[in-house]
């Protein structure tokens, strides 16, 4: 009845792009793997606070209060857990901060040789 045409593996796929959206620390990367969103309590191993700005999906940081949500009450401190009624976990790719290729360091070392430090 059935052949075995219809039974044939599926081809595999070279990256899997729904796997590399995670869940996780704004800080250090590591994975969020409860269900749910974050309490104002929860925090990394690294210290850092779990429900903040910086780990919801409305937080841009070129828009009005860096929030795309227009309901939030504007909070000033990105990296500190908040009571924000709005908070959803963003799923994204945990790129790590380069301390070296930031425009606030390059500054820095124009300014340093400017004045020949």
């Amino acid at each position: 009845m059935f052949s075995n045409k219809r039974l044939a593996k599926a081809p595999e796929q070279k990256y899997n792009y729904a796997m590399a959206l995670t869940r996780h620390c704004w800080k250090c990367g590591r994975e969020y793997t409860l269900a749910g969103t974050p309490g104002r309590s929860e925090a990394c191993i690294c210290g850092a606070d779990l429900k903040v700005c910086l780990n919801c999906v409305s937080y841009e940081p070129r828009a009005a209060y860096q929030c795309r949500d227009r309901r939030a009450e504007p909070v000033f401190d990105k990296q500190m857990a908040n009571y924000c009624e709005y908070f959803e976990m963003a799923r994204r790719e945990f790129v790590a901060k380069t301390e070296n290729n930031s425009r606030e360091t390059k500054a820095r070392d124009a300014l340093k040789k400017l004045f020949g430090e």
